[in-house]
């Protein structure tokens, strides 16, 4: 779910976030950094994956746990701890960032057997579309594949 970026000269925290659909604080959040830390060029910071147009970062707050977050956001706890490298028992906690998906975006990750075709008949996609979301389709096992609601 995340990439390594490496920082140029011109980068700021405002340009950096605005690059990868981030807010500034979140992205400190995620590298661990202070409010007054200064990008140095050169240096590799960690930043989400590009496909982050289709999720939306959560700050983990004091007294919720995956199921509360899952309902929250209409999606299986199960997915949501997968989604985000946990176990459904795992405990989150407060401050910690985890991905959500959109409104309207809808997540599927591959299993050891899968094949193009039944994993179409089983979100039910129009199989065109599924490859223009997800140009790179391996089906190898914990392939994200993202499909949008008809």
């Amino acid at each position: 779910m995340y990439d390594i970026y490496t920082i140029k000269s011109s980068d700021t925290i405002e340009s950096v976030s605005n690059k990868f659909n981030i807010s500034p604080s979140n992205l400190y959040k995620l590298n661990g950094f202070t409010p007054d830390y200064i990008l140095r060029a050169g240096s590799n910071i960690i930043v989400p994956k590009s496909q982050n147009s289709y999720f939306n970062y959560y700050t983990v707050q004091k007294g919720d746990n995956l199921y509360k977050i899952a309902k929250i956001y209409n999606i299986n706890e199960n997915l949501l701890a997968e989604l985000n490298g946990l176990n459904k028992a795992d405990y989150i906690y407060p401050n910690q960032v985890i991905v959500v998906p959109k409104p309207g975006v809808n997540v599927y990750i591959t299993k050891d057997g899968d094949t193009l075709m039944g994993v179409v008949k089983g979100i039910k996609a129009n199989i065109n579309v599924l490859l223009l979301e997800n140009p790179n389709i391996f089906l190898q096992s914990d392939q994200i594949i993202i499909y949008k609601e008809k």
